[in-house]
């Protein structure tokens, strides 16, 4: 079996290390070959290029492959995309992110290879853009969705958005968790070097969020509603873990409510370095209002921690109201409030959350299940012959 991941660039982030844990996986089975294939990695979120770019004959780079739409980019990339899959002649391939998922589906349909796959990690398409943009994406996906023999989608909440627009049939759908290490993650420690390292004390009661600082990943309702918890909790710290090009104003912004002492930002973290950072958190917000299902949802239920979550595409998958954390309408600053101040101030609450967050999490996202779900669905294709009509 010949399989060929495409996907648009290697960045740290949740789509990216979910392709890459899928390929290093897939390797280990027997008669299984694998490829790569991704443009060029740049920019503050960092790389995760490293961890496939020295396996011999696994990582093909493609410079024409680029995020934003650029014609005359995208036809290179298409044709070279094509080309790799008339010299490799694939089985199956299996594309992710936007950009690749277009021009990787045409280029795999017009040299007919025999099974086309396709990862939703996230929506394309929403009310977090415009209508121009909306059409363009949406007419985009139905385009390829004629090339797609199945669609994989981390969150229900995916399959039910795509086949509202038109793209696809319930039938070519399959949900797979994002699967991860959870070893790292089961055993993360409340470090007290860490805290130190920090500027955080014993006593403080500490707020993790782990995103991209951009627009639609919610950090401007956590600083909406940090005044008045600070003031009702002035142990309340709020570690942001991760980098981008929002950061000055996020900074100013924790300058001009005098909470600079409260909002700790970490900068870019490498991925292996996550749960010793979940570890001293005593809870993780997740606000965004654009993600598939974030992974740092299930990796801070497995290292214990009580989430609180906006109910935004798949996270109601993960945060079970009152089982594994509290579940809000996007925007509820007054309910995030009191989530946060009742966590604060219960201990038991917080254990009990955590804990059937971690079973559930041990249940249902190791790596070797998202692994053999899809090399089992990749079997199943193959011998019914795809799905395309």
């Amino acid at each position: 079996m010949r399989v060929a991941h495409v996907i648009t660039r290697l960045i740290v982030g949740g789509a990216q290390e979910n392709t890459v844990a899928t390929v290093l996986g897939l390797r280990q089975r027997p008669g299984v070959e694998v490829s790569l294939i991704s443009g060029h990695t740049s920019g503050p979120e960092g790389s995760i290029e490293p961890l496939v770019r020295d396996i011999p004959g696994l990582l093909t780079r493609l410079p024409e492959l680029v995020r934003p739409v650029r014609p005359w980019h995208d036809l290179r990339a298409f044709l070279a995309l094509t080309r790799i899959f008339r010299t490799e002649q694939p089985d199956i391939v299996h594309t992710h992110s936007g950009k690749a998922g277009v021009l990787g589906r045409l280029a795999a349909r017009r040299t007919h290879v025999p099974i086309i796959i396709h990862t939703i990690h996230g929506p394309s398409f929403g009310p977090f853009q415009g209508a121009t943009a909306n059409l363009a994406f949406t007419a985009a996906e139905r385009i390829a969705a004629r090339c797609t023999d199945h669609f994989v989608t981390v969150a229900d909440a995916m399959r039910d958005q795509y086949l509202a627009a038109g793209i696809g049939r319930p039938e070519q759908y399959a949900r797979v968790f994002s699967g991860f290490d959870l070893a790292p993650f089961l055993t993360a420690q409340n470090d007290p070097a860490l805290r130190a390292q920090l500027g955080l004390a014993p006593s403080d009661f500490v707020v993790g969020k782990i995103a991209r600082l951009f627009e639609l990943k919610g950090h401007g309702d956590l600083f909406a509603a940090a005044p008045e918890l600070v003031r009702g909790c002035p142990q309340m710290k709020f570690l942001l873990v991760g980098d981008g090009p929002w950061r000055p104003r996020f900074e100013q912004m924790s300058r001009d409510l005098g909470l600079e002492k409260h909002f700790i930002f970490t900068g870019l973290v490498p991925p292996t370095e996550v749960p010793r950072y979940i570890g001293v958190m005593n809870a993780l917000v997740h606000l965004s209002r654009r993600e598939g299902l974030a992974r740092v949802l299930p990796q801070a239920l497995a290292a214990g921690k009580p989430i609180v979550a906006f109910d935004c595409d798949g996270a109601r998958e993960v945060c079970l109201d009152g089982e594994t954390g509290v579940l809000l309408p996007p925007g509820d600053l007054s309910g995030l409030r009191r989530a946060l101040e009742t966590l604060a101030g219960d201990g038991a609450l917080q254990q009990r959350l955590g804990q059937r967050g971690r079973e559930f999490v041990k249940e249902r996202f190791p790596v070797e299940r998202m692994v053999n779900d899809l090399f089992a669905l990749y079997e199943r294709l193959l011998r019914e012959g795809g799905t395309r009509r």
